[in-house]
């Protein structure tokens, strides 16, 4: 703005705007790393139910072969069940072993179905209409094909007489074209459940009256999506996910993967330009999908008790392309702190007792350090592990960013009708938010009050106060059992060795609040002019936050300093500004001692006698 001069008399006008707000905090959740049913691998995804990671990921799988076959669930899924309980939000990144791809289609055109009723091949790309591609990886979304058949093709399906797939599942899908206009340029698209039956369809996505004319407002990219993400790594061998495509995805199952256009399919006058577009339309025809694979996943996967440092639910983290690749570049891309905001790091599976788990646990911790502002749940050691084990485990690790628990916990599955055996990192983060839920994060995770495990049936060991107490010597936070009043977590320390208030899980856990708030609210001051009246703005938005933390008991004291004392003339030439935030951390209450004094009849309680 101009500067104004003001020489001879008038009315001059001005303008400012004070409605400025800070952006309001979105809600902030945990971020889970680890194999699923379904999904897209190594690609992020918020949800914010239970029932949403579902529709995303599955639940239940079969594993084994004959007699010994069963059916099961992946850790992840009782992680995100229990977390999403009383939690808002939390982030899913699948593991897969490597070679892994998803499942396509090509659905053929028209004139080249007559051809091949004919006798001719119709094989070759330019026969066919468009592709599609499964948005989850792997090859659950396939259909069984008998021999001789060819479901990518989008020629025929391995139908039995019912119209049913030999091996359809809720899982995988199926396509239909109907509908075709030859006058219009339009088709029908239906993706279908792949355990339905003709007469019985179970319709899953319907798009009607698309189009191949990318000129078109109905055209099948614009409708459907055809974006994908594929993993890059930069010139530092870090990872990255790179965007591409020009739709973002409407579908929830499958997105468009190549076209043969019709462009301008009608003219002017509204008739079709060339009656040779007609052939190019799909043809009326059904099909499924086929080629997905999910990589050199072990089989039979190692599941619950059973996991060992070779097989933890069907991956070989020992091996690059069997599994640790996978955990490594999952990790390091959460470690973008201003594209993933995250506060809690999971990965139920890895044990730190496995020796090439525990390098990619390592590799968790400095990705946590790092961003400054998430914390690690990590197990400890594998089913049937004694307290001296877990504290072995515990001996390795120094950090304030990361806490373990210990034993495992047995839980009931009404899906596969039996109890299962989990690791805390299983169920632990539900009592997590439980805790934010019913107070704040820097109350204690701990005690009977929030610190509860509804779910459990029983620990593995009913522990002693002695063997609490050897497990909190050296930070391990026990899981208790009593007698009326369940299981629950007791404990809440951090894996730092030095004695701090930093060594409480609550206390980090109000730092990486603390930080993330002033993180995200401060940023609108950046490349703002640095005077008194930025600085004074600062405090402006600082104050209140902090002074709600002390109102609902998470300080004692604060002070924030942000003046002439740490912001000096050669400070402000290097164009920075520097703020001081003292803070006195509440603590915790985990010893509670009562002495009881026993007196003779005729002697005066202490706290009666007077001076």
């Amino acid at each position: 703005m101009a500067k104004n001069v003001f020489i001879s008399a008038g009315v001059f006008t001005r303008e400012f705007d004070l409605s400025y707000l800070p952006e309001q905090i979105s809600a902030v959740g945990a971020a889970i790393v680890g194999p699923t049913v379904r999904g897209p691998a190594l690609v992020p995804t918020s949800l914010s139910t239970y029932s949403e990671y579902i529709r995303w990921f599955g639940d239940v799988f079969s594993s084994g072969s004959g007699a010994s076959e069963q059916e099961y669930k992946y850790l992840t899924t009782y992680a995100v069940q229990e977390y999403l309980k009383y939690g808002d939000v939390i982030t899913v990144v699948r593991t897969l072993a490597g070679n892994y791809q998803p499942a396509y289609t090509n659905i053929i055109n028209s004139s080249s179905r007559q051809s091949q009723v004919s006798g001719a091949s119709a094989q070759a790309a330019s026969n066919m209409a468009f592709s599609l591609e499964a948005l989850s990886d792997g090859d659950i979304t396939n259909s069984g094909q008998a021999a001789g058949t060819d479901s990518g093709s989008g020629i025929s399906a391995d139908l039995t007489t019912a119209g049913a797939l030999v091996s359809g599942s809720a899982y995988n899908i199926r396509w239909e074209i109907s509908g075709v206009n030859n006058d219009r340029g339009t088709f029908d698209l239906l993706i279908r459940r792949g355990d339905d039956i003709d007469s019985r369809k179970v319709i899953i996505e319907q798009y009607s009256q698309i189009s191949l004319d990318p000129t078109t407002a109905n055209y099948i990219s614009r409708v459907i999506g055809d974006m994908k993400w594929t993993l890059r790594y930069d010139s530092s061998g870090e990872p990255y996910l790179q965007k591409s495509g020009s739709y973002e995805n409407r579908s929830r199952f499958v997105r468009v993967k190549s076209v043969n256009n019709t462009m301008n399919f009608l003219n002017a006058n509204g008739s079709v330009r060339s009656a040779a577009l007609t052939g190019s339309l799909p043809a009326i025809v059904s099909g499924t999908f086929a080629y997905g694979s999910e990589g050199n996943v072990t089989h039979p996967r190692a599941m619950y008790q059973d996991i060992y440092n070779n097989n933890t639910q069907g991956l070989n983290v020992a091996v690059a392309v069997s599994g640790s690749t996978a955990y490594q570049d999952a990790i390091d891309i959460l470690a973008n702190k201003d594209q993933y905001d995250i506060n809690m790091l999971l990965t139920p599976g890895l044990i730190e007792g496995c020796t090439d788990h525990a390098k990619l646990i390592t590799r968790g911790i400095n990705m946590c350090e790092d961003r400054g502002d998430v914390f690690y749940m990590i197990d400890p050691t594998t089913h049937g592990s004694t307290v001296g084990q877990a504290q072995l485990a515990a001996e390795g690790r120094n950090t304030n960013y990361a806490a373990m628990y210990y034993p495992w916990i047995q839980i009931p599955d009404p899906d596969l009708g039996r109890n299962v055996w989990v690791p805390p990192s299983a169920v632990v983060p539900g009592v997590f938010s439980f805790n934010d839920l019913v107070a704040h994060p820097w109350y204690a995770p701990a005690g009977l009050n929030r610190g509860g495990i509804d779910i459990a049936v029983q620990t593995e060991r009913l522990m002693t106060q002695n063997d609490r107490d050897n497990l909190y010597i050296k930070s391990v936070n026990p899981i208790a059992s009593f007698p009326k009043t369940g299981i629950a977590v007791w404990g809440q320390k951090t894996l730092q060795k030095k004695r701090s208030a930093l060594d409480r899980i609550n206390v980090r856990r109000l730092l990486l609040d603390a930080k993330r708030f002033i993180a995200q609210t401060v940023k609108y001051l950046v490349f703002e002019q640095n005077t008194n009246e930025t600085r004074a703005r600062f405090i402006e938005i600082a104050e209140p936050y902090f002074r709600r933390v002390q109102s609902q008991q998470g300080l004692y004291d604060y002070r924030i300093v942000i003046d002439e004392r740490n912001n000096t003339p050669d400070v402000v030439d290097r164009n920075e500004m520097r703020a001081a935030i003292y803070l006195k951390p509440a603590k915790t209450a985990e010893f509670i001692i009562v002495d009881f004094n026993v007196l003779p009849t005729g002697a005066l309680f202490p706290l009666d006698t007077k001076e």
